[in-house]
């Protein structure tokens, strides 16, 4: 622009038609400074204009929270579709280079609360929210998102997209691309390719996989056995969709040990990642699960740790190695420090409250486990885990009324063998010996109905102090591969078993060490 304005003033200045006078024999001619100070004015104001706007244009998002999308639709089952887009799209913008992208974990939290988007911007110390609503009538799409950039308190782009159904993948690609456009101002080809890479054409085939992450997310046996349904489906529609091998994957590993004996449940996990990465061997998160598969189920550490090294090459917001197998191998402090370390990056991340507690509970370092714990149900009242960990805690501490308390809370029901097993150790800690009893028939009981693992029967043993039923239902965790085994360093309700020689020998065969 700048350029166009020097050649229309040269232009203008002299004219062929034009005729020179003479020069004055006396004085100096002010007129003759108008064209070169004119000139000089458009130049300067062209240079510093375009540094301007060059400036402001040039300013780069570098974190994002991705809200829940709001199915507007008037149908209940369209809502997989608006939380399969929000998810997809989050992955997509995950791929790009010096983002920070808010975990699902995080953002979906806020799903089904009318908060305004500003506030959770703040809450979650982004720079930019992106909000969407879905409507579908028939084969018809109709999205609209809206990009709010939080320090400038406005929206600084919108968009709505209609397309037919059949029209799905590209549509999501497409949206993938406009939105990372907006918040980066330079993208490579590859980062391009990366944000809109769909890992399937056909449109039926993702909105399987989408229904089957909807159902997953419900963390039930329920969720999980009709994910696996439309995962399966997914994959008759197209079977090198590698997603939803993935998704299989998960939900196995998900149920192993809780509604699925582990040498059922794991193998299935196992097969299903391998077959993942073997149609797209670039899928970090796969990656990542594999190596949580090796380790609670193979305890394999050294096989692990090289499926979370190439997870973290691939995506570096996957640890390397994870804060929870460094506090297997008893490193307590050093599994802390990289908690926290994940923790100041996510710092609103269920999970990653949840496993901090933990982590600081097997340290030893029971107040700030404590306080973990309560923040972890602030961010979710109703996290059984979380009233779990806060009641091994308090019976670290001798406060059993306290433990008590919070381990009913985290029974939420019989169906709870882990809570379940837990208070019963600490009944027999307090010394109600009748009480602890009661609940070793209630698991006994619910054995009959659904898996129950060997490991909490031997954990009420422990805290009646019996130590041979204890180390005799320990034994029968390990020859079924309980996932509680690679935490047998960590456990805190074993601490009265660990100078035996048969606890000893346990860690030896599982090549921990002691």
């Amino acid at each position: 622009a700048t350029r166009a304005q020097i050649h229309t003033t040269e232009r203008t200045a002299v004219l062929p038609s034009q005729v020179a006078e003479p020069p004055k024999a006396k004085g100096f001619d002010k007129r003759r400074l108008l064209v070169p100070l004119a000139l000089a004015v458009i130049v300067l104001g062209g240079f510093f204009g375009y540094r301007y706007f060059s400036a402001a244009n040039s300013k780069q998002i570098n974190s994002i929270a991705v809200m829940p999308f709001e199915n507007k639709s008037g149908d209940p089952e369209v809502e997989y579709l608006s939380d399969g887009m929000a998810e997809t799209l989050i992955s997509s913008l995950t791929t790009l280079p010096d983002l920070d992208v808010k975990p699902r974990s995080t953002v979906f939290r806020y799903k089904g609360k009318d908060m305004d988007p500003r506030s959770v911007g703040k809450e979650l110390n982004v720079q930019a929210v992106l909000s969407g609503t879905v409507i579908k009538r028939g084969q018809d799409l109709s999205l609209f998102v809206e990009l709010i950039d939080i320090s400038q308190d406005k929206a600084i782009w919108s968009e709505t997209y209609n397309r037919k159904q059949a029209d799905l993948v590209a549509l999501q690609a497409d949206i993938a691309r406009d939105v990372s456009g907006k918040i980066k101002t330079k993208l490579s080809g590859q980062d391009v390719a990366k944000v809109t890479k769909t890992y399937t054409a056909d449109p039926e085939a993702y909105q399987l996989y989408l229904k089957g992450n909807f159902y997953m997310a419900r963390y039930n046996e329920e969720g999980y056995k009709k994910a696996l349904e439309y995962y399966q489906q997914a994959i008759d529609k197209d079977p090198k969709y590698p997603l939803p091998y993935h998704g299989i994957a998960v939900a196995y590993d998900f149920a192993n040990g809780w509604y699925v004996p582990p040498r059922e449940a794991e193998p299935k996990a196992k097969a299903a990642a391998t077959k993942a990465l073997e149609l797209d061997g670039s899928l970090a998160e796969t990656h990542n699960l594999l190596g949580k598969i090796i380790f609670w189920y193979d305890w394999d550490w050294e096989a692990a740790q090289k499926e979370w090294k190439r997870a973290n090459e691939l995506d570096p917001s996957f640890p390397s190695p994870y804060p929870i197998y460094s506090a297997a191998m008893g490193r307590y402090e050093e599994a802390a420090k990289q908690q926290q370390a994940m923790l100041q990056h996510f710092p609103l991340d269920l999970l990653l409250n949840m496993d901090a507690a933990g982590i600081f509970l097997s340290a030893g370092r029971l107040d700030e486990s404590i306080a973990q714990s309560r923040k972890a149900l602030e961010i979710d009242p109703d996290s059984w885990w979380s009233h779990q960990t806060l009641g091994l805690a308090y019976e670290r501490k001798k406060q059993y009324t306290e433990a008590i308390a919070e381990l009913q809370k985290a029974r939420l029901s019989d169906t709870n063998p882990s809570s379940l097993g837990y208070l019963g150790y600490v009944y027999g800690a307090a010394g109600k010996r009748p009480e602890a009893e009661k609940v070793l028939g209630e698991l006994k009981e619910l054995s009959n109905r659904r898996y129950v693992s060997p490991f909490y029967t031997a954990c009420i043993y422990a805290g009646l102090n019996d130590k041979e039923n204890a180390f005799a239902w320990l034994e029968r965790a390990y020859q079924e591969k309980s996932p509680w085994m690679p935490l047998l360093k960590m456990q805190t309700v074993l601490d009265n078993l660990r100078d035996d020689p048969r606890f000893k020998d346990l860690l030896k065969r599982m090549n921990l060490p002691e």
